[in-house]
């Protein structure tokens, strides 16, 4: 089983060794050379590590926290949360993956800095303005998260995306329906339930550059969860060589 690694200040290397992909800035880990196809860096056992900013982008109880800690396999993002106690407040986790692939025959480290904020704006709220106030300003992957059961509720999830990434934000977006527990009452498979799904949400799931997925809860051990979530996020990170969207514009 792979091993995953949280990040700490024991893991530092000396400033000569390696160069900090990326720096802590009103709690987030922004990404200094974002603007590189690929960045990598190489650690003392030879291997290079690849650093991946994920948002998390989705409503009130949707399932981020839970799309999150499958994400970096582990249990650091809050779930318990009641409806009338969501938080407003911005997480951001990271967790290092060891000997995730090979690129070009090495082996290198995934190591993923995951973002979960407020939920969705409210229509009456300013889409900009909320994004001024927590975005990070390089995202590689955006992970849109709906609930299967509501999907409803969930349909200025695209607008708001756009709101923050620009023209090509989808490109660099997945698509994670949550409480899987739903389509098996119902009986049905991910693509049947597409079909039958309201128009905004088929039509996302065919826009989006890494496609949908349902997040399977009845797995225990969040590691194993998050195997599919992040092969998925690494793909489309990959598909686009790794670049990033830039969201500093709206940080006016």
């Amino acid at each position: 089983m792979l091993l995953a690694e949280p990040d700490s200040a024991s893991e530092m290397k000396p400033a000569n060794e390696t160069k900090e992909i990326a720096r802590r800035r009103g709690g987030f880990y922004d990404n200094l050379f974002s603007n590189l196809l690929y960045q990598a860096r190489p650690i003392s056992d030879g291997s290079e590590v690849l650093s991946l900013n994920v948002l998390l982008l989705g409503n009130r109880q949707s399932g981020r926290s839970s799309v999150g800690n499958a994400l970096i396999g582990g249990e650091e993002f809050g779930t318990q949360r009641g409806a009338s106690h969501v938080s407003v407040a911005t997480e951001c986790r990271s967790r290092t993956f060891r000997r995730f692939f090979r690129r070009k025959g090495s082996e290198t480290d995934l190591r993923l800095v995951v973002t979960d904020g407020p939920p969705l704006p409210r229509p009456s709220q300013s889409r900009h303005t909320a994004a001024c106030a927590w975005v990070p300003e390089s995202v590689h992957v955006l992970v849109l998260v709906v609930r299967a059961d509501l999907p409803c509720e969930d349909s200025q999830i695209a607008h708001f995306a756009e709101s923050l990434g620009g023209p090509g934000w989808c490109q660099h977006a997945v698509l994670v329906l949550t409480h899987a527990d739903y389509l098996k009452g119902a009986g049905l498979t991910p693509a049947s339930y597409l079909t039958r799904a309201p128009h905004w949400l088929s039509t996302l799931a065919d826009t989006v550059g890494g496609g949908a997925m349902v997040m399977d809860n009845s797995i225990d051990w969040p590691v194993s969860r998050g195997v599919p979530l992040r092969d998925r996020v690494l793909s489309l990170s990959a598909r686009n060589q790794h670049s990033a969207l830039r969201t500093s514009r709206l940080k006016t």
